[in-house]
């Protein structure tokens, strides 16, 4: 069983020898790498595990230098380094979620600038690297290519993530989802979300693409770019004023009828890389029609600040009456949500 968190845990406290490393011995020289683990041994990495083998392994590190080892060389800049990075083989789900804390991180923390050495072998962390905007600096001295991320605005929904351009012309979202459906599909919620708290959100079932089944009439209307705040329901026997919060923000990838899929087949791979729902439920729910409208998502950040409905109405003026399952928002109403929110700037691209 894959645990449902990525931990942030000592380097030291690991079994280093646990076959998981075996590769990366093989690429750095035995004694090199273990030397290197030793060093770092009071240091934390980010790590998940399944029966207490590892899954995947992520090092980053705050620099602050010049190296010649890089070619073009680096100038003395600060950058968030990807020191060391591996994931098993379960599919780009897990790599995107590494890259999620990645990325998140560099932005919270106010990097402009984040970098990785990777094998021209690591053909398919690669190619997850450049989707989200990694581009080629060049190669270290030992023949590693050098890909880096800085601010630098793409106009592409993946590589700019997990920042959300606002500058354009597309629309502005509030979208429904229950308690029980949205504690798996965003476990922030149940972390601690008061003032000044950064929210540092590890878990795995928290992906970087979600994929939200419904048949609301009016999900068909929401198109590629368009920015969603997420709205969590309220709880059974509890005030929605109260208990019904806006809790994300994401932006749409696609919307999809389930018309359009030739198979039960298709439609299951569609669906299997970003859905809480077992593969006997989505059976279930093709085999019904039960959802005809499959909505793709990019997470892209947690609210700071959940707001609740009250707030959501007496401050963000979103009209009380009507259907709150979906409602098109203003764009000064998706604005004083980011600053009610305690939105990092930094997340947002005007």
């Amino acid at each position: 069983m894959i645990d449902d968190v990525i931990q942030k845990v000592k380097i030291g406290s690991l079994n280093v020898q646990d076959v998981f490393f075996d590769s990366l011995r093989k690429a750095y020289g035995n004694e090199k790498f273990d030397c290197w683990l030793q060093r770092k041994s009071e240091e934390e990495a980010y790590v998940l595990k399944e029966e207490g083998k590892l899954l995947g392994f992520l090092y980053l590190k705050e620099e602050c230098e010049s190296s010649l080892e890089i070619n073009p060389i680096f100038e003395l800049k600060r950058r968030l380094k990807i020191g060391t990075f591996k994931i098993d083989a379960h599919g780009t789900v897990l790599g995107q979620r590494f890259l999620s804390i990645i990325l998140r991180k560099m932005l919270n923390e106010d990097y402009n600038f984040t970098y990785v050495t990777l094998f021209e072998e690591q053909t398919r962390l690669i190619g997850l690297f450049e989707k989200f905007g990694f581009m080629k600096w060049g190669h270290k001295t030992n023949g590693e290519l050098v890909l880096y991320k800085d601010l630098s605005v793409n106009n592409d929904i993946y590589k700019d993530f997990p920042r959300m351009n606002l500058s354009n012309q597309n629309r502005r979202h509030l979208l429904s989802i229950k308690p029980e459906h949205h504690t798996k599909l965003f476990p922030s919620s149940r972390l601690n979300t008061e003032k000044n708290h950064v929210i540092e959100d590890l878990s795995f079932t928290n992906t970087s693409e979600k994929i939200y089944l419904t048949s609301m009439r009016d999900v068909p209307d929401m198109l590629p770019g368009d920015s969603v705040v997420i709205y969590r329901t309220a709880e059974w026997g509890k005030s929605a004023e109260y208990s019904a919060v806006a809790t994300s923000l994401c932006t749409v990838v696609e919307m999809r009828n389930t018309s359009s899929f030739n198979s039960l087949e298709e439609f299951l791979k569609y669906c299997g890389k970003g859905t809480i729902f077992s593969r006997e439920e989505l059976v279930n729910y093709w085999q019904k029609s039960s959802y005809r409208y499959i909505l793709k998502m990019l997470y892209n950040v947690p609210l700071n600040k959940r707001i609740i409905r009250r707030d959501l109405i007496g401050r963000v003026k979103i009209e009380r009456a009507g259907y709150w399952g979906y409602k098109l928002l203003s764009d000064e109403q998706f604005h004083k949500i980011l600053e009610i929110g305690e939105v990092n700037e930094s997340f947002v691209i005007n």
